[in-house]
């Protein structure tokens, strides 16, 4: 090999060690999460039924919720955050689909991605989301908390998530004021409130008589929303129309993107469906309610 060559090659492989080495973990309750009593060994596979031609891997048995920060690119950063909850029905994390490709996307636009790996399966005797809900909470404070050692706005953090995750950024944008489990140190005192939320193919959010699910509480601090939704979503919609008409009773400001088809669990990958120029519209509403400068 000549020089040349040599060189090209150790410089690559110095820039994917500097890539890798910005991915930064973080253990979100140190001393153990609240109420967790039996200590799971996660599990993970890709070997269900594929999206796009692709596998999903499915991550389950999260016993220690923590978080992936993955830094804006440089040349495009604009100072803003969002925190991701991929969806699985609160049993597994579709932790690519909706999480890791998530998070690229997020970056090539300038935003920061906190990719959640929020505790499941759902824990016996306890509401779906109770405990994501403290996972997600954290999430939010820490993130802002450390802004400055992160580069971001503490006022442009974002939520946003995916059917069983879209529920929980939904947990997140209306439970802010009450922290669900006692605090624990300094970022705890900082607001878990989130300042702008993005909900695709969101479930759980229904409940009787063209109403919300009880545990949804919209007020008119709940932060500016994006829904995006397919009509053929069956099972679901009706957790997208109910929650959007509930955010302009209270004046909240609030877009919806209704597909006639799509289905559900589609993330960003190609699916053969008009559904999937979402991120376009997504991009579009960043930038009217000023997350990119």
């Amino acid at each position: 090999m000549d020089m040349k060559k040599l060189v090209l090659l150790l410089s690559g492989i110095l820039m994917l060690n500097i890539v890798g080495a910005q991915e930064k973990k973080v253990v979100l309750f140190p001393n153990g999460a609240p109420g967790e009593k039996t200590k799971l060994t996660e599990k993970s596979d890709a070997t269900g039924a594929q999206v796009g031609g692709l596998n999903v891997i499915r991550m389950t048995d999260v016993g220690s919720p923590e978080i992936t920060i993955y830094p804006a690119n440089k040349d495009v950063a604009s100072g803003a955050a969002m925190v991701v909850c991929p969806g699985g029905a609160y049993n597994i994390l579709a932790y690519d689909l909706e999480g890791t490709e998530v998070c690229e996307w997020l970056n090539e636009l300038g935003v920061t991605a906190v990719l959640l790996k929020y505790r499941v399966p759902r824990r016996e005797g306890r509401p779906k989301h109770e405990a994501p809900l403290q996972d997600v909470q954290r999430a939010i404070s820490y993130v802002r908390a450390y802004s400055e050692e992160l580069e971001i706005d503490p006022d442009r953090i974002g939520v946003m998530g995916f059917s069983a995750g879209a529920h929980l950024s939904v947990m997140a944008s209306t439970a802010f004021n009450q922290r669900s489990y006692p605090a624990m140190d300094e970022v705890d005192k900082v607001s878990c409130r989130p300042d702008y939320c993005l909900l695709v193919y969101p479930a759980y959010l229904s409940g009787d008589n063209f109403g919300l699910a009880p545990e949804i509480k919209v007020t008119k601090d709940v932060p500016p929303t994006l829904i995006i939704q397919a009509e053929d979503d069956k099972s679901f919609i009706d957790s997208s129309l109910f929650y959007y008409y509930a955010l302009k009773q209270a004046e909240v400001p609030a877009w919806m993107h209704l597909y006639s088809v799509g289905g559900h669990g589609y993330g960003l990958r190609d699916t053969g469906c008009m559904v999937n120029e979402w991120p376009n519209r997504a991009e579009d509403w960043f930038q009217e309610i000023g997350v990119f400068d």
